[in-house]
């Protein structure tokens, strides 16, 4: 059940318990709502239902862009349980692949033929249609400009609105840019803010918990973060993020593959994770495939998991952390599989340059595609640059419950494994070859 004031029929008032930040947004009749809110605050939540509300009085078509398929799924899911909990009807279909796209376009059909429509953002999905629209994780998205390029035209006929809603990732974005916009309505919800209009958390467990200042200000505290000492920027990560890519966690799917396979192998054992990265040859750009991640793992089950890996039959080559607990890790897989398909690397000051460097020329480039993940992103970024007082470049990580950076690290040292950097032989033919008369000849 909705109510719906009859001297405000662009209003709508929800019969769901929600907070005063979250029930302000909700009745908000803004036709350009711009929302920085802290993690775990309910952006999601409070914005799907603003939308669908929004959609049954306009009687308009809405259009949720997510920054990947997961993402996608999940917002759609929180969708479906508003209707249920105001007992709407309607038809739901999770079957309609978008366009020549490997992922589906989510649908919820709404009484009155009202459509909402998820999907994972690019500049692809953002165009052809007409409604009002919701950027989900707007700071998180891929090609950011080209999406806004691709997508604002659906607002120009029936006065379409915009919901612009994300946790700052960095100020190389179109959703910092946007909070200067004065056309934009905003709301800036901390999780101290949403704690004092009843939330239920403890900001101070979480801060300590995190252990990570810079982070825990970014994601509960809604800073945009200087970029200036990453190694690598929010924005340059985004790039090479593809909200479309399939990553997987299980082996079977890779025994099919036909392309060529290389794995970064970083070891951790108890406060480090354990990541597999294997990247897939995809004409001259690397692909992820697959990301392994273990937590607290005995050595055993690491050791097995890398041997099915290994034992892949498109499988070329694998580069580990061999220092300190990786160098058990690394002498049985030598001594299984051989020095020529197991590269132990020693991380040095030289080495970690060297494959950092590899790493971010990757990123550069665009030859190296990523998932659209959160985990990962923060975890590339994490990773800082510096120069010692004597003149040495320095990188260095912060090392929290989620790991220190070695999602980075397996990456790095799965573009070293694939080994792109040589680039292919050039010859110059010269004509015929002459002799000198003189001399020894």
């Amino acid at each position: 059940m909705v109510q719906i004031p009859p001297t405000e029929p662009a209003r709508v008032r929800p019969v769901v318990e929600l907070l005063p930040y979250q029930r302000e947004d909700v009745e908000s009749d803004a036709r350009f709502r711009w929302n920085c809110w802290s993690r775990q605050t309910g952006k999601s939540f409070t914005k799907s239902l603003r939308r669908i509300l929004r959609g049954l009085v306009r009687g308009r078509t809405q259009i949720f862009l997510s920054a990947g398929e997961r993402q996608s799924r999940e917002l759609m899911a929180k969708a479906r349980q508003h209707c249920q909990a105001l007992k709407i009807a309607t038809d739901y279909h999770d079957n309609r692949f978008f366009k020549n796209l490997s992922f589906r376009q989510l649908e919820i059909v709404l009484p009155g033929g009202v459509r909402i429509i998820g999907l994972p953002a690019n500049p692809q999905t953002a165009r052809g249609f007409t409604g009002d629209v919701f950027l989900d994780e707007f700071a998180m998205h891929a090609h950011d400009r080209e999406i806004w390029a691709a997508m604002f035209p659906a607002l120009l006929r029936g006065a379409g609105e915009l919901d612009v809603a994300s946790t700052p990732k960095g100020q190389s974005n179109v959703f910092f840019q946007l909070r200067d916009n004065d056309l934009f309505s905003t709301s800036t919800v901390t999780l101290p803010d949403a704690i004092a209009q009843g939330l239920d958390a403890d900001a101070d467990e979480m801060r300590r918990a995190m252990g990570d200042e810079a982070l825990y200000r970014q994601e509960f505290l809604c800073e945009f973060v200087d970029e200036a000492t990453a190694f690598l920027t929010y924005e340059q990560i985004a790039r090479c993020a593809d909200p479309t890519l399939t990553v997987h966690d299980t082996i079977e799917p890779l025994t099919r593959d036909m392309r060529e396979l290389f794995v970064g192998v970083d070891v951790g054992r108890v406060r480090d994770l354990t990541v597999f990265w294997v990247l897939a040859l995809d004409g001259d750009t690397l692909v992820t495939a697959a990301i392994f991640e273990l937590s607290a793992s005995p050595f055993r089950v690491q050791f097995d998991l890398l041997s099915e890996i290994l034992s892949l039959p498109r499988m070329r080559r694998c580069c580990i952390d061999a220092g300190g607990l990786g160098m058990q890790l690394t002498e049985q897989a030598v001594e299984r599989f051989g020095a020529h398909r197991v590269e132990a690397l020693s991380f040095t000051l030289a080495l970690k340059a060297q494959l950092a460097g590899g790493l971010r020329l990757a990123v550069e480039s665009q030859r190296i595609r990523i998932p659209n993940d959160d985990r990962i992103r923060n975890d590339w970024h994490s990773v800082e640059r510096s120069i010692t007082p004597s003149g040495h470049f320095r990188l260095t990580a912060p090392r929290s419950r989620d790991g220190h950076a070695d999602r980075f690290w397996a990456a790095a040292m799965a573009i070293h494994a694939a080994d792109l950097g040589g680039g292919a032989f050039e010859a110059q033919p010269g004509g015929r070859l002459r002799f000198a008369r003189s001399g020894i000849w």
